[in-house]
């Protein structure tokens, strides 16, 4: 599959790709909203920030007791059930006079909800579509979040500007309720996976089998740690260059957007599979010049070549798929999934702790060399098929 066009002529594939950009717009609408409302109420910066990103820390509490739902619940009815979930929960932080102990009881459930919506999305994208076709739909998906991400941002901050945040709250409920709609009318009913009920303790092996190959391991901490250390300087934009922290938002999509068209369309599969350690690199150099605070064409080039580095992604998930027996397919992508949102919401505490005792430009610099030095260390442990891009046989014959 090597086309945009015979990728939306695959059956179901355009509406599980509407039904997600519904659901992403409302996300980035709503988050915003209540950002500004936590932050209007309390005056706290802290709790303002952990309002945008303690659903995606709570992902690693779902993915410790949640995940094999995964591939033991049906796709369809999963993801619709989870939109409505997230329509409900949304509503529920409309109401005027809510305290906040409950505000972040919300978020943290529907944090927990989160962690299951990527591992069935995204097993059922790979049943969807041929197995040469996964890189590339997933690609599509990527673009289309950092579009609806920027288009959500502007539209819920004027949202906010022109009406209020519990009013935006409410519109992004409804949004919620659009994508249950998409997904219920244009998916068709598809059994499990697997048989058997989930529960925790299936969760808890299956992660430990899925961990115990040393290849899988390898690609695991490839994609959630140089990604989400880069994630952290990304977070410190508004503090580096308050006045252009939109524009580096902005160029760092458009970064992002070339590299998934680059790879997941133009370049062939022998070629990509070595593609994942340069990328990786490139993820994380430029903002090693962010220390010498230069004017801001040449930030925002940096910021662009960067975000590209994200294209790196794509390649170790195809790897992933490739050392992953099908019928784990979606547990496997939850659990990348909700490893990698955990570690881009760490990570982003993190920078924010270095930028408030030293300055912004020294986070990001110490933020990007930790990236490439995780980079290094896992291409030197062991020589790793999984970044170098030497396909490995499916299934469990890799074992450590």
């Amino acid at each position: 599959m090597r086309s945009y066009r015979e990728l939306f002529r695959t059956p179901e594939f355009t509406p599980l790709f509407l039904g997600s950009g519904a659901q992403i717009a409302a996300q980035t609408v709503g988050g915003l909203a209540l950002a500004t409302q936590v932050y209007r109420a309390t005056g706290s910066p802290l709790l303002s920030a952990v309002s945008m990103f303690g659903p995606s820390l709570a992902q690693v509490v779902g993915a410790t007791f949640l995940l094999s739902g995964a591939d033991r619940l049906p796709p369809r009815a999963t993801l619709a059930g989870i939109s409505l979930a997230f329509a409900a929960g949304t509503a529920v932080l409309a109401l005027p006079g809510l305290p906040l102990w409950a505000v972040f009881a919300v978020i943290l459930v529907t944090g927990l909800i989160a962690s299951l919506g990527g591992g069935v999305r995204w097993g059922l994208l790979n049943e969807i579509l041929a197995k040469d076709g996964y890189l590339l739909g997933r690609s599509v998906f990527n673009m289309m979040s950092g579009l609806m991400q920027i288009a959500g941002f502007a539209t819920g901050g004027l949202l906010v500007t022109l009406l209020s945040a519990r009013t935006t709250l409410i519109l992004s409920a409804l949004l919620y309720l659009v994508s249950a709609l998409i997904v219920r009318a244009g998916l068709t009913a598809r059994p499990p996976r697997q048989t058997g009920r989930p529960s925790a303790a299936q969760t808890w092996r299956t992660n430990a089998r899925l961990w115990s190959s040393r290849p899988r391991r390898l690609t695991y901490l490839g994609l959630w740690i140089p990604n989400g250390l880069v994630v952290g300087c990304e977070s410190l934009f508004v503090a580096y260059d308050p006045g252009a922290a939109g524009t580096l938002f902005a160029c760092a999509a458009l970064g992002m957007l070339i590299g998934d068209v680059t790879v997941g369309r133009l370049i062939r599969p022998a070629r990509r599979a070595r593609l994942a350690a340069p990328l990786l690199i490139l993820l994380a150099a430029p903002y090693l010049v962010f220390f010498l605070r230069p004017p801001l064409p040449v930030t925002a080039l940096l910021a662009t070549l960067a975000s590209a580095g994200f294209a790196a992604s794509l390649v170790q998930q195809e790897q992933l798929m490739a050392l992953t027996p099908d019928a784990l397919a979606g547990h496997a992508l939850g659990l990348h999934s909700a490893g990698m949102l955990t570690f881009q919401g760490v990570s982003a505490a993190l920078a924010g702790t270095l930028a408030q005792l030293t300055a912004p430009a020294t986070a990001v610099t110490v933020m990007a060399g930790a990236s490439l030095l995780v980079t290094g260390v896992l291409l030197a442990a062991g020589k790793s098929p999984t970044l170098v891009g030497t396909p490995g046989r499916q299934g469990e014959s890799h074992a450590a």
